[in-house]
C-alpha cells in the first residue's frame, strides 16, 4: 500500500471509531484541527540497538513486525553513549560494525514512510574513555577527584558543558538531520542522589547558589546536604527546560525533549526527577517502568498510571517501555519474557491509563517467541483504544503521597518508611476491591472536594502548608486515616514536639525526645528510650470489647464480660479477641472523647512452645484510635497495620484496614465486586459512559515472578453506582465480547460476569 493509501485507510478507521487519525487531522463540525502526535500516538515500538545490529538489521521485517502490531510511534537510537549516523562530532563513539551507514536515518525515514511517529533516542550521561581525554572537565569526579565510571565509561557531569554546550547541539543535529517529532534520553538526569560531584563546575555553582561548600558526604541533618538535594532537584528541571527550548527551536513548537522517569518514586527521588514539575512542564511522560518486583505485583503498573495521570492529567499520554525480554529479577536481555507475565504487566497498565509500548534489545535473537507476546494484545488495543484514553477515574478514596516524605523522612531508608505503609495500604484497598486515587500532597486542596477519604499511610513529613491542607479537608467533613507518624515531622524530616495533627487523632505524643530521629529502630527488643516502641515479632493487639466469653471455646471462668457490641472496624473479627501485630507503634497519650479499639500486648516468648504465653496481657497502649464527630471521621492507626501487611500479608490485617476506609466513607462507595479471586477494580467515566477494568491477578505467580500460568476466576457479581447524567441501556464486555441491555435502578446497575482469565473491561452506556 502506498503511503497516500495507507493514511487515508487510517484516517477511515479512525472515523468510524471517532478517535484522531494517524495524520493529526481532526474534523469537528465544518473545520479541520490539528491534533500534535503527544495526543494521538497511543501504541509504541522499540528496538534497542546494540553495537553489533548495524551489520544484520533486517529493516524490511521489523516494519512489517510494526504494521503487525498497530504501533503507531517508535523509539529510535540516535546518539549519546553511541551515535548510529554519521555525527560531524567525532566524541560521539561510532560501533565499528555502523562503517559509513545512516542506520538511525534509515529507519527514522521508514518510519516515517510508514506514517509512524519518530523519537530518537538518546543515552548521554555516559561517554568512553577518549571523550573523557578530550574533556576532563566535563565529568564527575569524588572527593579525591577520581573520576565516577559506569563500567568502562565516564559519567558526566550534569553542571559542566557537556550537558549546557555539547549536547544541546547533538539534539540540533539529529533534528536537522532527520526531522524526528522529539527526543528521549534513556539516562538524562546525571549522577544520581547516592554519589557528590565536586568538579570545579559544581564546586563553583553550588557556591554561587547557596554561598557554601558542597557538602563532605550525606548528612540529613547538614544544612549544605539539604541543600544540595534541593539544588539538585533544581538543576535537573534547568536541563529539562533548557533540552526542550532547543529541540522547539529547532524542529518547531510540537518538537518536545522528554527524557525518561521511573514509576517509582524512589528511583524518582534518587535521580533527582521531581514528578510533580516535571508532569507541569510536559505533554506526555514516556515511562521507563518495566517489570513489577514479588511485592508490589501487577498492580503497581496500575497505580502507577493513576499516580502520573493525578500530576499530569487525564487527558494526556503516559507510553511505557513494556519489555518482551526477560527483565526483572533475573534478567536475560536475549531470552522471552514468559507471555503471561508480559501480558499481565501490559494489561495492568491499560487500568491505569497506560499506553503501550513493546521493547527489545537487539535486531536480532534466536529466542523467538518474544516476537509473539506484543501483536494480540496491541491487536486488542487497537480495537478498542476509545475506550482506554480521554476518560476520568471515578473513585472518592484518595491516598496522599510526596517525595518530599519520600526525601526528608524516608532518608536513606525509604523502603521501609515511606514505600512499605503505602504499598499495604493500597494492596488492601485493591483486594477490598474499593477504587481510589493518589493524591500528590500538595493537591489535597484541589481534589479533596471529589473525595470522602484521605488516606495518609506513614505521612511523617509535612509542612505547615500541607498541614492546613489537611484540616480543611476534614473541617468540610471529609473523613481522614491516618497512620504511623504522620504530621510528626516538618517539610525537612525534623521532628515536632508533637503531631501537628495531633488534635484531630484525639491523641497527644508527648514531649519532643532529645536524639529522636524518624527511622524505625531495631527489631529485636523492646525499646522505650523515647516515644516509639520497637518491632519485636511475638506481639499482638488486643480488640475491645472482649467477646470470647460467648465464643465457642473452653472456659476458665474469668472471661471479660460482654459490655458491648464491636465497633464496624471491628467487623469479621467476632470470634477473636486478639490479632498478631509484630510491628511498631507509638506511646500515646488518647484524648478523652476518642475511642480506642486496639491496644499492645508486649512480646513474650516464642520458642521453646512451653513458654509462649502473655506475661502482660493487657496494656493502655493504643493500637487504633477513632475521633469521631458529627461532621468527621478520623482514624488514627499507632500500629503499622500498613507496613506490617506489605510485609507478612496477614488477611486480618487487610481487612481491618479495608474496615477503616469503609466506616470513614460511611458505605459510601461506587464500586461492589463478589466472588473468587485477587482482582484489581479500576473505574472510570468518559461522556454517556462508565468503564470497569477486572484484572485477575490470581495466579500462581501473584506473589513470585514470573507467572507461569493464567487462572481463571469467576463468576463475579457487580454493582457500580452510575453517575449523574448517564441512563444505562447498553453493557458491552470488551473481551468476551458479549453485548447485553442493561438499566439502573436507584442509581445502580448489577450485572454478572461469568469468567475472567486475565482482564475483562465492562462499557456501561446510554
Amino acid at each position: 500500500m502506498e503511503r497516500r493509501e495507507f493514511i487515508k485507510a487510517v484516517a477511515a478507521v479512525a472515523a468510524v471509531h471517532g478517535i484522531p487519525a494517524t495524520t493529526g487531522e481532526e474534523k469537528k463540525g465544518n473545520a479541520v484541527t490539528t491534533v500534535p502526535w503527544y495526543r494521538r500516538t497511543y501504541r509504541w515500538a522499540q528496538t534497542n540497538i546494540t553495537e553489533i545490529d548495524p551489520a544484520r538489521y533486517d529493516i524490511v521485517w521489523w516494519r512489517q513486525h510494526w504494521k503487525r502490531t498497530q504501533i503507531q510511534g517508535v523509539i529510535i537510537n540516535a546518539g549519546g553513549i553511541f551515535a548510529y549516523y554519521p555525527s560531524k562530532f567525532p566524541l560521539q563513539y561510532r560501533p565499528p560494525a555502523l562503517g559509513d551507514r545512516d542506520l538511525y536515518g534509515e529507519l527514522a525515514r521508514a518510519a516515517h514512510d510508514d506514517g509512524l511517529v519518530v523519537l530518537a533516542r538518546m543515552d548521554s550521561n555516559r561517554a568512553h574513555e577518549a571523550f573523557h581525554q578530550a574533556h576532563p572537565d566535563w565529568f564527575a569526579v569524588d572527593a579525591g577527584g577520581k573520576p565516577y565510571r559506569a563500567g568502562e565509561l565516564y559519567v558526566s557531569c550534569i553542571n559542566s558543558p557537556y550537558y549546557e554546550e555539547y549536547l544541546p547541539d547533538v539534539l540540533r543535529e539529529i533534528i536537522e538531520r532527520s526531522h524526528p517529532e522529539g527526543i528521549t534520553d534513556n539516562s538524562w538526569s546525571g549522577l544520581d542522589r547516592g554519589s557528590i560531584c565536586y568538579c570545579e563546575h559544581c564546586a563553583r555553582r553550588f557556591r554561587e547558589r547557596t554561598g557554601k561548600p558542597l557538602p563532605k558526604g550525606r548528612d540529613w541533618n547538614d544544612p549544605a546536604y539539604r541543600q544540595w538535594i534541593q539544588w539538585g532537584y533544581a538543576r535537573r528541571l534547568e536541563i529539562w527546560d533548557l533540552n526542550n527550548r532547543v529541540t522547539k527551536a529547532a524542529g518547531g513548537p510540537d518538537c518536545l525533549w522528554l527524557g525518561m522517569n521511573s514509576g517509582s518514586i524512589s528511583g524518582q527521588c534518587r535521580s533527582f526527577r521531581d514528578c510533580k514539575e516535571i508532569c507541569a512542564r510536559t505533554e506526555i511522560i514516556m515511562l521507563d517502568h518495566q517489570s513489577r518486583s514479588d511485592g508490589e505485583g501487577f498492580q503497581h503498573n496500575a497505580l502507577t498510571g493513576k499516580l502520573i495521570h493525578g500530576l499530569l492529567g487525564w487527558d494526556k499520554l503516559i507510553p511505557e517501555s513494556m519489555p518482551m525480554y526477560q527483565m526483572g529479577r533475573p534478567t536475560f536481555r536475549l531470552a522471552s519474557k514468559p507471555e503471561p507475565e508480559a501480558r499481565m504487566w501490559m494489561l495492568a497498565g491499560f487500568a491505569g491509563g497506560i499506553q503501550p509500548w513493546w521493547h527489545h534489545i537487539s535486531a536480532y535473537h534466536e529466542d523467538r517467541r518474544m516476537y509473539r507476546t506484543a501483536e494480540p494484545i496491541l491487536r486488542w488495543h487497537k480495537a478498542n483504544e476509545q475506550y482506554l484514553v480521554n476518560r476520568r477515574p471515578i473513585a472518592n478514596v484518595g491516598v496522599v503521597w510526596s517525595q518530599q516524605n519520600t526525601d526528608f523522612y524516608g532518608r536513606d531508608n525509604p523502603e521501609e518508611l515511606v514505600e512499605q505503609p503505602w504499598r499495604g495500604f493500597t494492596q488492601a484497598l485493591i483486594r477490598a476491591r474499593i477504587p481510589y486515587l493518589p493524591v500528590h500532597v500538595d493537591h489535597i486542596e484541589r481534589e479533596g472536594p471529589n473525595l470522602a477519604v484521605l488516606i495518609l499511610p506513614n505521612l511523617a513529613a509535612l509542612s505547615d502548608g500541607q498541614v492546613a491542607a489537611v484540616r480543611c479537608f476534614v473541617e468540610r467533613g471529609g473523613a481522614l486515616i491516618a497512620t504511623g507518624q504522620t504530621s510528626l515531622c516538618n517539610e525537612w524530616g525534623d521532628p515536632r514536639p508533637d503531631f501537628a495533627l495531633a488534635d484531630l487523632f484525639g491523641v497527644t505524643g508527648g514531649k519532643r525526645v532529645a536524639g529522636f530521629q524518624p527511622a524505625i529502630r531495631g527489631r529485636d527488643a523492646l525499646d522505650t528510650s523515647d516515644r516509639r516502641i520497637s518491632e519485636p515479632r511475638h506481639t499482638y493487639l488486643r480488640l475491645t470489647p472482649e467477646l470470647r466469653g460467648r465464643v465457642y471455646g473452653p472456659r476458665t471462668g474469668d472471661e471479660p464480660p460482654i459490655t458491648a457490641e464491636r465497633h464496624p472496624v471491628l467487623a469479621g473479627f467476632d470470634e477473636t479477641d486478639i490479632l498478631p501485630f509484630g510491628g511498631t507503634l507509638e506511646a500515646l497519650t488518647v484524648n478523652e472523647k476518642a475511642k480506642v479499639m486496639l491496644t499492645f500486648i508486649p512480646p513474650f516468648p516464642m520458642y521453646p512452645p512451653e513458654t509462649a504465653w502473655m506475661r502482660e496481657p493487657r496494656t493502655n497502649i493504643p493500637g487504633l484510635v477513632l475521633n469521631e464527630s458529627s461532621q468527621s471521621r478520623v482514624a488514627y492507626l499507632p500500629a503499622d497495620i500498613d507496613r506490617r501487611f506489605a510485609i507478612d500479608n496477614l488477611p486480618d490485617h487487610g481487612d481491618l484496614l479495608a474496615n477503616l476506609v469503609r466506616w470513614a466513607a460511611k458505605g459510601n462507595l461506587p464500586l461492589e465486586v463478589t466472588g473468587r479471586g485477587l482482582i484489581d477494580c479500576e473505574l472510570y467515566q468518559q461522556p454517556g459512559r462508565v468503564i470497569l477494568h477486572l484484572v485477575n491477578l490470581t495466579s500462581a505467580g501473584t506473589w513470585r515472578a514470573p507467572v507461569h500460568e493464567l487462572i481463571p476466576v469467576g463468576p463475579l457479581q457487580v454493582k457500580v453506582c452510575v453517575p449523574q447524567g448517564i441512563q444505562p441501556k447498553m453493557l458491552k464486555m470488551l473481551v468476551s465480547q458479549e453485548n447485553r441491555a442493561i438499566a439502573a435502578a436507584d442509581g445502580w446497575v448489577q450485572f454478572e460476569v461469568k469468567s475472567v482469565l486475565d482482564h475483562e473491561v465492562i462499557v456501561v452506556e446510554s
